[in-house]
């Protein structure tokens, strides 16, 4: 049986420890204080319900603690810290883990701005301290990135990935921690072009969408993007980007049809609008149908999986 410590009851910490459970590990979920940690605990097993509705056959265990009262580490397989996007809290979180986590424990942070190496930096036993990066929403997205810092031991690290495949993530190892790490630069990328294309008048978001989504989006579910052109093959690729690349967008900051929409508080569904309105019902619909077809891809997927 497996035993996870999750730091953080937002809505990271639930996803993850939630993800845990429906797997069959034991999950010990940590918040600031013994009420902030019990209070979640009812959305994790409703999470946990929603990817696998027999996951209560397992018999895992849910357990709640502050962060400074647990102090059981026997059998513990993993610990990550999904607390704020702070450098100086995290520093201090895996200051205290350093000293208090037997070494033999792997530690991660689900950090996606901060590399591992500045939150583990002149900690004794940072080799066995990693960015393990989720997406949301944690409980279903499959892919977790495994980042291995200046001092982590890349060994651990591929144990780390063999422990999540066992339970049903998909992890990839980055060997470096640069920024964005693996699938945010790709994603990046991708917005980058996107967004440049709706600065220049040239598409509508919602085309965007349907373009993506109805192309190679759609074919992404099948196989990944180097797949797909191993596929269809290299030369028309190679032929193509001879033309296309001299054009593509090679901005250094978000363009003004972005940021402006960030200056007026049109940040996306949870202010109600973004580069569209979104009414509440609206945008409880969209939530529903964004979490049904995720869920819907991921058994896609399971369809003749991948080896890994």
């Amino acid at each position: 049986m497996s035993k996870v410590v999750v730091i953080g009851t937002g809505t990271m910490g639930v996803g993850i420890a939630a993800g845990f459970l429906a797997s069959g590990a034991d999950t010990i979920i940590l918040g600031r204080s013994t009420d902030k940690a019990l209070a979640c605990l009812d959305s994790i097993r409703t999470l946990a319900q929603s990817i696998n509705v027999d996951w209560s056959t397992l018999n895992p265990l849910l357990q709640s603690e502050s962060i400074d009262g647990w102090q059981d580490w026997s059998g513990v397989d993993l610990v990550i810290e999904t607390i704020s996007e702070q450098l100086a809290l995290k520093k201090e979180i895996f200051a205290s883990l350093d000293q208090r986590v037997p070494p033999h424990i792997p530690i991660g942070s689900n950090s996606s701005g901060f590399p591992i190496s500045d939150i583990a930096k002149d900690l004794s036993t940072a080799h066995r301290m990693f960015n393990t990066h989720y997406f949301m929403p944690a409980h279903i997205v499959p892919l977790v990135e495994i980042v291995a810092g200046q001092q982590s031991d890349l060994a651990l690290a591929e144990k780390l990935c063999e422990f999540y495949r066992v339970h049903n993530k998909k992890p990839v190892l980055v060997k470096k921690d640069i920024p964005g790490f693996l699938a945010n630069r790709i994603q990046h990328a991708l917005m980058r072009e996107a967004l440049s294309l709706v600065e220049e008048g040239i598409a509508t978001p919602d085309d965007i969408d349907t373009a993506v989504r109805y192309s190679f989006g759609f074919r992404y579910a099948a196989v990944g993007p180097m797949t797909q052109k191993e596929i269809s093959g290299w030369e028309g690729m190679t032929l193509a980007a001879e033309l296309i690349y001299p054009s593509l967008s090679n901005i250094t900051k978000p363009p003004s049809c972005v940021t402006n929409l960030v200056k007026s508080g049109k940040t996306g569904i949870a202010k109600g609008a973004g580069f569209k309105a979104w009414p509440p019902d609206e945008a409880a619909i969209m939530k529903q149908n964004y979490e049904e077809r995720l869920k819907a891809a991921f058994e896609v997927l399971k369809i003749a999986p991948d080896q890994d």
